[in-house]
């Protein structure tokens, strides 16, 4: 058994870190196959699988970051972003470390290309973390900043213990995770999804070593299982950037998803291994993304926006009927609220999709 392992072990024993089997796999012998997301590594006794944050230790899948919080505040949920659930609200946010993606534009790469360090745990129980929810005047959860479906089993716990308090529950992921852990969510109460259409099949699978339709198929189940659904798209000149990839991207979010789906087409900037790989050596141009916009109105989405962009009027909702401006935002924060309590344009009457 090698040093990690012993290691491993003996931290487990001794109470340094939270020991936890992981909820979502099968034993193939000595191997393990991991269930958590649509890699299914199977991984052999001593080792971890793609992401780092799974190990078989004798046989058994154990976590290796259960509750170990890398980062931790409470943020705008439109920061996420959310714009039409619960506009306005705050939503304590945790991460940890890992990712099962491997895109080299990564804007947390500090601590998604991280491996967890149990010894040097920043753990947060899940009770701990539901009670700093209350403390710090939050509506509810968010697990964020790395790929949130390496926190499963942490996730379950959080999920569960918040419903009880009357707080929502989010996730902003890459939507990779297994049919399996997407089910387990939805029953321990997800509320909302921000899942990240990183490009067409043949970027994806270039870039971020994943199969878009398993995203794709994730993002409609969700949706059927009455889970609230944003999707984002960071536009990357050369990359997802084509008049035939948007299009692609809007027309699927119409016809499978909804046309009141809303969709951020946000601005890129240089991060990580960016420039190492060629990729656009600065932001990407308003005017592209503009045109993404107009993509997305051209194909039918109701409510289409600009990120990271902090002031554009595309950043605001208006009514897709009469064109009536209806929440006013800038950066994260809503400047001026609209909607009636009836979720009505107040100009024509036309229902607005917003959940509060």
């Amino acid at each position: 058994m090698d040093y990690l392992n012993i290691n491993i072990i003996e931290m487990k024993n001794t109470g340094c870190i939270k020991e936890k089997e992981a909820f979502l796999y099968e034993q193939k012998g000595k191997k393990v196959r991991c269930g958590t997301c649509e890699r299914f590594c199977e991984i052999d006794v001593g080792e971890s699988g793609f992401c780092k944050t799974r190990m078989n230790i004798d046989g058994k899948l154990y976590t290796l970051e259960y509750g170990d919080i890398s980062s931790i505040s409470a943020n705008p949920i439109e920061k996420k972003p959310f714009f039409h659930f619960f506009p306005g609200s705050r939503a304590l946010t945790a991460g940890s470390y890992g990712c099962n993606f491997s895109c080299p534009w990564c804007q947390n790469w500090d601590i998604s290309k991280s491996v967890p360090t149990p010894a040097g745990s920043n753990y947060v129980s899940a009770e701990r973390f539901v009670r700093m929810v209350k403390e710090r005047r939050c509506q509810g959860t968010s697990i964020s900043f790395n790929e949130p479906a390496l926190l499963l089993e942490y996730s379950l716990d959080v999920f569960e213990l918040a419903k009880r308090e009357g707080y929502y529950n989010t996730y902003v992921t890459n939507g990779y995770m297994s049919a399996d852990a997407l089910r387990l969510l939805v029953e321990h109460g997800l509320d909302a999804m921000n899942v990240d259409i990183k490009g067409c099949e043949e970027a994806v699978r270039k870039y971020c070593g994943a199969d878009i339709e398993k995203v794709w198929r994730n993002i409609k189940e969700a949706k059927r299982k009455g889970v609230h659904v944003e999707l984002t798209t960071l536009i990357i000149p050369r990359v997802n950037d084509a008049e035939k990839c948007l299009r692609s991207i809007a027309s699927r979010i119409r016809n499978e998803v909804g046309r009141n789906t809303p969709w951020h087409v946000t601005q890129y900037y240089p991060a990580y291994k960016s420039l190492e790989v060629g990729l656009y050596k600065g932001r990407t141009p308003v005017e592209t993304l503009e045109r993404a916009w107009s993509i997305g109105k051209e194909e039918g989405l109701n409510y289409v926006y600009l990120g990271n962009v902090p002031g554009h009027h595309y950043e605001n909702t208006y009514c897709p009927d009469c064109g009536e401006l209806l929440i006013k935002r800038y950066g994260f924060d809503v400047v001026s609220y609209r909607i009636t309590a009836e979720n009505k344009c107040p100009k024509c009457g036309e229902t607005i999709v917003v959940k509060k």
